[in-house]
């Protein structure tokens, strides 16, 4: 329907309470878990029992140990930064090879390269981190009976989990650095080459700041999906337990609300990287 038209009563309310209802469904969940998490009570679920800030600051000593009171929790959250950093770089970086390769060149097979990249995307988390262990545990086994090599980074670990999550992210990464890529004008890297430049100086000073949107954007989606991976990771964690894994663990020994100051958390955490993303990407364009 054009916008400009003039749409029938019936038709706005209906979009009005569509929007409306959407919006419930989505922020509602959040809102309870982040009033919750100030609850002064020993359960993160109403009624609510008066304010408090123990679920964050509490201690030993108190008798509630907050978020930033517990060292295994704290610990988590670092580990999880640490798995989404080196899964993010290894994604970006594959990723922008990958863009290039699929929209610069031309080879027998691509068509199905392109099918098979898009191929971790369709499988189950569960069902690709139950493969890609068993894969790798095989390797081990295999190197350590027939040439004595220890290939410890192939057993459960963050090695692992980070090989693991990097093996669908990246098809991520190139997806969204190649819809950037099909749009520039390659008549500007033949105008800088024909001036006398070099290919790595047209590279840096051309191609990569067109690509900086995308890179940026490509970088922020891998890291908040490693960060909350839970399935696959959970296929192939060792005894250094990501958030997720350490937040399933304590929800099946007893809900907290320290779960839901984590949540919240998180939660600020992330918008505050959307925020920071969006403002970089408006200085960009405006620059531009």
């Amino acid at each position: 329907m054009i916008a400009s038209l003039p749409r029938p009563a019936w038709l706005k309310a209906a979009t009005v309470l569509y929007v409306t209802a959407f919006l419930i469904f989505l922020f509602v969940p959040l809102v309870i878990v982040g009033v919750f998490a100030f609850n002064d009570a020993n359960y993160p679920a109403p009624p609510w029992r008066g304010f408090t800030l123990d679920w964050f600051t509490g201690s030993a000593a108190t008798g509630r140990v907050g978020l930033f009171h517990d060292p295994d929790l704290l610990g988590s959250v670092w580990t999880s930064v640490t798995v989404a950093v080196w899964v993010t770089l290894l994604s970006v970086i594959v990723g922008t090879a990958n863009s290039f390769l699929m929209e610069r060149y031309k080879f027998p097979g691509k068509q199905v390269l392109s099918v098979l990249m898009l191929t971790p995307l369709v499988i189950p988390g569960v069902i690709l981190g139950i493969s890609i262990l068993s894969f790798s545990s095989r390797v081990a086994e295999l190197a350590d009976d027939v040439f004595g090599l220890d290939l410890d980074f192939l057993r459960p670990g963050l090695p692992l989990v980070v090989l693991g999550q990097f093996s669908y992210i990246a098809t991520i990464a190139t997806l969204m650095i190649s819809a950037r890529l099909k749009r520039f004008d390659t008549t500007l890297e033949e105008a800088a080459l024909n001036l006398g430049a070099s290919h790595f100086a047209v590279l840096r000073t051309i191609t990569l700041p067109y690509l900086r949107p995308a890179l940026i954007g490509s970088a922020a989606i891998s890291f908040l999906m490693s960060f909350e991976n839970f399935n696959t990771t959970l296929m192939l964690v060792g005894s250094d337990s990501p958030l997720t894994v350490m937040m399933y663990g304590r929800m099946r020994e007893g809900a907290s609300p320290v779960l839901n100051a984590v949540s919240l958390f998180l939660m600020l955490a992330s918008a505050g990287l959307a925020l920071t993303l969006m403002r970089g990407g408006s200085r960009s364009q405006a620059a531009k």
